[in-house]
């Protein structure tokens, strides 16, 4: 087959989370019929998990030399990464090491790439969870040490600009934090809490910190508090905004 896709992920060890992942990959494959499909997850201790179940994901590395052994010269690599960052940098770095294997190796964007896009997904999420007196919903994201990080306040921003003072954008491990949250969340009194995963899957990151330490530190704070474990990747306007991108990439490899 002379054309080739792969639909990179970080990849989750949580079987009820792949459902996200799929739903995107089903997604990018309706987008692109005529091209062979391949699956790659970057994180090394996600495949070493999977490994151990009998689950052999390649890497992108793999996934790569695996097209290009079976003939492909025309390659499309799309990642479900949220923004740039440190993961993205890392799989930028093992696309461009192929280069010379294909006719053409193109490689898209992330989810979050430019003003628009953040724009766009900050009125999705307004429509998706429409204002309800004393509640409030609270995303939350990765977080990086990555400038790439600045998605996180931009879309706060988005979130404050479509009118909405009671969504919320936190991350675990960047700007915002829980404690940022906290704050915001302090001058209104107790409010309901709607906790959703602002990631691609509801995964370990979800059902630890989400659910076992975001949703107490906030029920402690005098909130009442629901979480959500569904992944970004389970809403049909993600996947099509996932489809708009790939559609973009596609492009490339047919030029």
């Amino acid at each position: 087959m002379e054309r080739g896709m792969i639909a990179v992920s970080f990849g989750t060890s949580v079987p009820e989370a792949r459902t996200a992942v799929e739903a995107v990959e089903n997604a990018l494959r309706r987008e692109a019929p005529g091209y062979g499909f391949a699956r790659a997850f970057t994180s090394p201790t996600i495949r070493r998990v999977l490994a151990g179940r009998g689950e052999r994901v390649p890497s992108l590395a793999e996934a790569l030399e695996s097209l290009r052994a079976a003939g492909v010269r025309r390659a499309a690599v799309q990642p479900t990464h949220l923004l740039y960052g440190v993961e993205y940098d890392k799989l930028k770095a093992e696309t461009e090491a192929f280069a010379g294997a294909f006719d053409v190796l193109a490689l898209g964007r992330p989810l979050l790439a430019d003003t628009g896009d953040i724009k766009r997904f900050a009125a999705r999420l307004s429509q998706a969870y429409p204002p309800a007196e004393g509640s409030a919903a609270v995303f939350m994201g990765h977080g990086t040490d990555h400038f790439a990080n600045a998605v996180y306040p931009a879309l706060q921003t988005g979130l404050r600009l479509e009118g909405r003072e009671d969504l919320l954008v936190g991350t675990v491990e960047g700007w915002p934090s829980l404690e940022d949250i906290l704050r915001q969340l302090a001058p209104g009194g107790p409010r309901r809490v709607t906790l959703a995963p602002l990631m691609l899957v509801a995964g370990d990151h979800a059902r630890s910190d989400m659910a076992g330490d975001w949703k107490p530190r906030l029920e402690a704070a005098g909130h009442t508090v629901r979480c959500t474990l569904t992944g970004l990747g389970e809403l049909p306007w993600v996947q099509e905004m996932y489809r708009e991108r790939f559609a973009e990439l596609l492009k490339k490899t047919e030029e």
